[in-house]
């Protein structure tokens, strides 16, 4: 009979949560595909359970097994965890992102991943287990070699006149110049990326020739061509280039002492914040001594030759090719190309405009330069271009070197 049924007894062919006849067995599968069950129908929806959920329980459970398969090179490749934390922090990973795999800081963090990744033969030494290298012989002594040559050219210089000068200061030149590039080539300040070599020739050659040229654009001259004497009608001033090429030594080990010192900040620093404040400081010091050193050089140089010592545009360019150096050595060679190209165009663009004002109707193109010559000398132009150029590379600087991964592909040999 038809008629009212009891509360909880269903009819025959219908089933709730189960799976049901003919074609709707297939979608009663899918619906109780995540619920746990017993019997033969619990294991057929087991089997039917899908990878991507299989996975997301198994991430959940291990958090550090998803990013360690995404960084598997990178963990593979360190020599020790500190690496991996630099990398890990050069792809944007930070504490609070290490929170989240259940640890405290990217270091730690970077421990266990560095423990769970197979290795063959022996581990590594940690680094704070690792005596700090000091440089070699070798590398001192072509450090050394640059200002030594300048300083024989120089004096070849001063005892000859005429066609002998004229050679001795091309061979003095070419000698200084293969040297240099030497010793950039290995030891602290070597670079693996493409350096800004013609426009570091700029501002030095503008150190030479520069001050000279554009006090004599500004009186209606040159009338001549320089003879290397620096009261000669185009000045020559020899005191500066001498000094800058006596300070690759001391810019030499100001690096490594950089280098190594903030290697033992990574090892001991807990935490990204931590390195970063930890650095900052040893980055300014290292710049002051570099500083220093070189302002010892120009009063020494000033006083042998007997030439004004020109302290503030060559403190400037000193600095601003420093921190050049620095960002490049440790993988930021943009913003070193991008302002010393800058500094090299504005010094170039000085003495233009001076020349371009000569020309009918563009007197008003001097004006600048010349206001800024009243006040300030030749020298104003120089230090106000390399100086502007250095600001901007120490604002860079303490923001990229004072992070880890600026120091992971740094060699412990420099």
């Amino acid at each position: 009979m038809d008629g009212p049924r009891e509360p909880g007894i269903r009819e025959p062919g219908i089933r709730t949560g189960g799976l049901r006849e003919g074609g709707s067995r297939e979608s009663g599968g899918r619906e109780d595909g995540g619920r746990e069950g017993g019997g033969a129908g619990g294991e057929a929806r087991d089997v039917r359970q899908s990878p991507s959920a299989s996975t997301a329980r198994r991430a959940a459970a291990d958090p550090v097994k998803g990013l360690l398969h995404r960084h598997r090179d990178l963990c593979e490749r360190a020599v020790d965890p500190l690496e991996i934390a630099a990398g890990l922090e050069a792809h944007g990973v930070t504490d609070r992102t290490a929170a989240r795999f259940r640890h405290r800081d990217v270091f730690s963090l970077a421990e266990e991943m560095y423990a769970r990744v197979p290795r063959d033969g022996d581990t590594p030494a940690r680094p704070d287990e690792t005596p700090t290298p000091r440089p070699r012989t070798a590398g001192v002594l072509l450090a050394l070699l640059p200002g030594v040559l300048c300083a024989a050219t120089v004096a070849v210089l001063h005892l000859t006149e005429g066609r002998p000068r004229l050679i001795a200061a091309a061979v003095g030149l070419l000698a200084v110049t293969l040297t240099l590039g030497a010793a950039l080539r290995r030891g602290p300040l070597s670079a693996s990326t493409r350096t800004t070599s013609t426009w570091t020739c700029w501002l030095v050659g503008y150190a030479l020739l520069g001050d000279g040229l554009l006090r004599n654009a500004v009186t209606g001259g040159p009338d001549g061509l320089p003879d290397g004497d620096a009261d000669g009608p185009w000045p020559v001033t020899v005191a500066p280039v001498l000094a800058l090429a006596l300070s690759y030594a001391p810019a030499a080990g100001c690096a490594h002492l950089f280098a190594a010192g903030a290697r033992r900040k990574l090892s001991s620093s807990r935490g990204l914040a931590d390195f970063s404040a930890s650095v900052r400081p040893l980055l300014l010091g290292t710049f002051a001594l570099y500083l220093g050193a070189l302002a010892a050089l120009l009063a020494l140089t000033g006083a042998v030759l007997g030439e004004p010592a020109a302290h503030p545009q060559t403190l400037t360019l000193g600095a601003l090719l420093l921190l050049a150096r620095l960002l490049t050595v440790h993988g930021h060679a943009h913003a070193s190309t991008l302002v010393l190209t800058t500094t090299a165009a504005a010094e170039a663009a000085a003495l233009a405009t001076l020349f371009a004002g000569r020309l009918p109707g563009c007197g008003f193109l001097t004006a600048p330069v010349e206001a800024l010559v009243d006040v300030c000398g030749p020298a104003g132009v120089p230090t106000a271009a390399c100086g502007i150029g250095a600001l901007t590379l120490l604002i860079h600087a303490s923001r990229r070197l004072t992070r880890a991964s600026a120091h992971a592909s740094t060699e412990r040999t420099r």
